[in-house]
């Protein structure tokens, strides 16, 4: 459900939407979404000042009160 959202969401935000893609690592304290996009698109996605990506983990934290699940989010270069 998480991944679905994030993955949505970058793809909007992106240039190149079909490179865009999201992996999640369950650990046993915090999972892990990883989005991986072109390079070209890294800049939009983390946003003036890291704004964009703040206002993606905002959402995120939601939903931890909602499942006690903690997320981390890491935006990488294909």
């Amino acid at each position: 459900m998480i991944s679905n959202f994030v993955a949505g969401f970058a793809k909007l935000i992106a240039s190149h939407p079909d490179d865009v893609r999201v992996d999640v690592r369950e650990g046993e304290e915090v999972t892990e979404i990883l989005l991986y996009a072109n390079q070209a698109d890294i800049g939009k996605l983390i946003g003036k000042e890291g704004k964009m990506i703040g206002a993606i983990k905002t959402v995120i934290s939601g939903c931890k009160a909602k499942d006690g699940v903690s997320y981390r989010i890491n935006v990488e270069a294909i």
